[in-house]
């Protein structure tokens, strides 16, 4: 059985998983995002989640909930949320300078970007998965006798018409 992988929706999915984790990561100075936003953070997880959930009608299409036209507009949101965050800090970050978490919501923003593009896009980029056939065993098959060119060979080294076997020369 060959399953086909769409690599579009996948980068999607470890994209919008990668930005729910850089909330708890440190974004300005000691402070995660979940400490210094106000909405900001909220609205990240819901996009990220909202994201997920449109994946996962493209990657099993009996869990469609949501539109996949959609995805774009999620996808865009959460990049501009970010870069606007990195670019104009929250007023609790006080002076503080984007550090870890911030620029891994940046990278995983941008992967959700380029997996929405391959996605929506005419640019297609799939991995094929195939299942491995076993090998039957046949018992004719796994018992043949050693043959020469012309004739098998006995078990005394001679062949069928009971001439001994020539040995080849290299």
């Amino acid at each position: 059985m060959t399953r086909r992988f769409d690599i579009g929706p996948v980068l999607v999915a470890l994209g919008a998983i990668v930005l729910l984790v850089s909330l708890f990561l440190d974004w300005y100075g000691g402070l995660t995002a979940w400490e210094v936003f106000e909405v900001v953070e909220m609205l990240l997880a819901a996009l990220a989640v909202f994201a997920l959930v449109i994946v996962a009608g493209l990657l099993l299409p009996g869990l469609e909930y949501v539109d996949r036209r959609w995805l774009s507009a999620v996808v865009l949101a959460a990049a501009l949320l970010v870069a606007a965050e990195i670019i104009d800090p929250p007023p609790a970050a006080g002076e503080e300078a984007a550090t870890t978490g911030a620029w891994i919501a940046f990278g995983s923003a941008l992967v959700m970007i380029l997996g929405a593009v391959l996605t929506l896009g005419r640019v297609s980029f799939a991995v094929a998965v195939e299942g491995r056939e076993m090998r039957e065993r046949v018992a004719v098959v796994d018992h043949r006798q050693d043959t020469s060119e012309t004739a098998a060979v006995s078990s005394d080294g001679t062949t069928e018409r009971g001439t001994p076997r020539r040995e080849q020369v290299d």
